[in-house]
């Protein structure tokens, strides 16, 4: 066994990605293309931004022989579905700045890595941008794609390619690995760069950030769910458990911070019904 820092630290994730063997492995198995890059850049932005909004991307290479763009994200948010196909739609259209009509010379590729999890529970979800006939069949017009990858959901079918990746990232969390257990050579590499002896002073220091923020946001939620109860408990001792729990939920939503997963767990409603509160 060998003991590890977590990947779910961004810091230590953007450590073994960034190198150019590891991040093209990672795009091979789940994307199925060979990229040629010398290196990978961490906090990409484009400079002047694109829109009203800056945006940032993770991990980006870029590939010019094989007119390819790939970005990884690993930070959760509670809008990553939403805030990660704008990043990606941000790299399309930093291209039709320079081009003569509006395709792309580049193809593009979003991965989006989910150490938290997700409140879908799927282990791979895809925006596929070729249109796709009555028949559900791909008119093979255009190639970009968003990919949303949440080790922490692994299937008995999840496919191969995909499934050793995600498991090293999911086995990392309780800080120690098995590596007689995987067969890839640069999941190997990563789990010698996460080595917890081989953690920087600075690197360390971040992560102490990372969890100081997370605890902060863990805070935030509880005072929230504390607020949102009281509220509730005191509205609906009149109308009754199940009205009391969603006069609950209808306070939390009003805040705008939480998920609708988050709430769910705060107020024992299922999702769904707090999605029609919403």
């Amino acid at each position: 066994m060998k003991q590890v820092a977590p990947l779910r630290y961004d810091v230590i994730f953007k450590k073994a990605f960034s190198v150019p063997e590891i991040f093209t492995a990672f795009v091979r198995d789940f994307v199925g293309i060979e990229l040629e890059i010398d290196t990978v850049e961490k906090d990409k932005v484009y400079d002047p931004p694109l829109g009203n909004v800056a945006t940032k991307f993770d991990l980006y290479a870029e590939d010019q022989k094989n007119r390819v763009i790939v970005d990884i994200q690993h930070v959760r948010f509670p809008d990553h579905y939403h805030r990660f196909l704008h990043y990606h739609c941000a790299a399309l259209l930093e291209q039709v700045v320079k081009s003569k009509d509006y395709r792309p010379r580049l193809k593009v590729f979003t991965l989006v890595v989910l150490t938290s999890g997700d409140r879908h529970k799927e282990d791979i979800s895809i925006i596929d941008f070729d249109p796709i006939n009555r028949k559900g069949k791909p008119v093979g017009e255009i190639d970009h794609k968003v990919i949303y990858i949440c080790p922490k959901y692994l299937e008995d079918d999840t496919p191969k390619e995909y499934r050793e990746w995600m498991e090293a990232i999911e086995d990392s969390l309780d800080e120690q690995v098995d590596e007689s257990h995987y067969t890839c050579p640069e999941i190997h590499r990563v789990f010698e760069l996460i080595e917890k002896d081989k953690v920087t002073p600075q690197e360390r220091a971040k992560m102490f950030d990372e969890h100081a923020m997370e605890e902060v946001k863990q805070e935030k939620f509880q005072e929230y769910r504390e607020e949102g109860r009281k509220e509730g408990l005191k509205e609906g001792k009149e109308v009754g458990l199940k009205e009391g729990a969603e006069m609950s939920a209808r306070h939390l939503l009003s805040f705008g911070v939480l998920t609708e997963e988050q709430i769910a767990q705060a107020t024992g409603l299922t999702v769904e019904n707090v999605k029609v509160l919403s």
